[in-house]
């Protein structure tokens, strides 16, 4: 009997380990909306040339931001044709409030797109599909006729209903739900950085990573935190490395930006072409050159940077903070990020009068603390492995070794195959 009750009792601890691991490999499960706009997050089908998806610019492979390195801005369907703006990542953008005036704070907040255009996520989803120089596609009942003649279609119809594609609005609107459901899955939020793993006592900082979020706190010296937030929020979200508002950091032009040789039907101001940023959308000149804080989490992953893909690297990007107005104004404003490095100057800021003079441009950082700065930002990248502590699956398998369940199941299997 009491042989009899341990083998019960290790039966059901074993039951509770597998459950425990099944729990645990698929917490990270989507709902079928989530699933549905997965699919339409990623099928080409759905741009006017059958060949670019929302992840031809936002790859999950590159954190969400264009995979191809060799532009500051994306290619559109029509190869040819270059939007003005760097792809921002579309990671932790679920978290970004629904645009608008703080009248407390003074700023403007939230919304998506660099300059806030659109208010929410399913807002910003529907824009590009009809974008002339993204996807291309005339009309909404364009991008739906399309995906009714796409694989995606039974799933569309799998959640919306048999009456799916009755009507163009509401079926595009129903294409925004689900993209935007995606976005807010864990799969662009997981939150799974040294940093967070650091917060739970599951890793450990090196010196120079511990050095380095120092100097990204210390308003005497790197002063990130100011905007990129480095702290979890009231509601318990870790934290999002961006306070979601706007500035103008002083960014130069970027005279290699392919949107610059755009024909003129897509450009009518050619290599005269200024982004204004929020500005324009607010119709407020003093925020012009104003753009939206981003999300320093998978910094090291998302290059470009800078709302025109000027600067090539993250090294490059700390000195800016730190000497922009230290160093001296380039002659040559067309200066690349590798040449102004090479030169020891910086080209003039777009837009130089409504720039960021407060909280940036004259750090004086050393090579050493830049160099923390950018070890720290490191710890960002999700994806970091803690090899001390086993997953539930491997818990799962290891108890079961030591019960010698595994031994008897093998010996089955064996018993069975003669």
């Amino acid at each position: 009997m009491v042989a009899l009750r341990a083998g019960r009792q290790s039966a059901l601890l074993v039951s509770a380990i597998l459950a425990l691991a099944a729990s645990g490999a698929t917490a990270s499960n989507l709902t079928a909306q989530q699933a549905l706009g997965k699919k339409l997050f990623n099928d080409t089908a759905l741009s006017h040339g059958g060949n670019q998806a929302c992840a031809s610019c936002h790859s999950a492979q590159a954190a969400f931001t264009d995979p191809n390195k060799l532009h500051a801005t994306s290619a559109g369907s029509n190869p040819t044709l270059f939007g003005a703006r760097n792809s921002p990542s579309a990671m932790y953008m679920a978290f970004s409030p629904t645009f608008g005036f703080d009248a407390a704070q003074g700023l403007y907040i939230g919304g998506e797109f660099d300059d806030g255009r659109a208010a929410t996520l399913e807002d910003q989803a529907k824009a590009p599909f009809l974008n002339p120089i993204e996807m291309g596609n005339a009309d909404r009942a364009e991008v739906i006729n399309h995906l009714m003649s796409s694989p995606t279609s039974t799933d569309f119809i799998a959640v919306f209903g048999p009456g799916a594609f009755g009507d163009i609005d509401t079926a595009y609107n129903n294409v925004a739900v689900a993209i935007a459901d995606f976005e807010r899955s864990s799969e662009l939020s997981p939150f799974t950085s040294k940093f967070d793993y650091v917060n739970k006592g599951r890793a450990t900082f090196t010196v120079q990573e511990s050095r380095g979020l120092s100097l990204f706190n210390d308003p005497m010296k790197g002063n990130c935190a100011a905007c990129h937030i480095s702290s979890a929020s009231e509601n318990g979200t870790p934290a999002l490395f961006t306070d979601f508002t706007y500035d103008n950091i002083g960014s130069p032009k970027n005279y290699q930006n392919d949107f610059l040789n755009n024909p003129s039907q897509f450009n009518p101001d050619g290599v005269n072409f200024s982004d204004r940023g929020l500005g324009a959308i607010v119709g407020d000149a003093s925020l012009d050159g104003a753009f939206k804080v981003t999300t320093l989490r998978n910094i090291t992953l998302t290059g470009p940077y800078g709302h025109n893909g000027w600067f090539t690297s993250l090294e490059q990007v700390i000195d800016f903070y730190s000497s922009r107005d230290l160093k001296p104004v380039c002659m040559d404003p067309t200066v690349t990020a590798v040449q102004a490095d090479a030169q020891g100057c910086w080209p003039v800021a777009e837009f130089g009068a409504t720039m960021n003079v407060d909280e940036l441009g004259a750090l004086g950082l050393n090579n050493g603390e830049r160099a923390d700065i950018a070890a720290f930002l490191g710890t960002l990248n999700d994806g970091y492995q803690v090899d001390s502590v086993p997953e539930p699956a491997a818990w799962a398998m290891m108890i079961l070794g030591f019960l010698g369940v595994g031994g008897l199941i093998r010996r089955r299997r064996a018993k069975a195959a003669a």
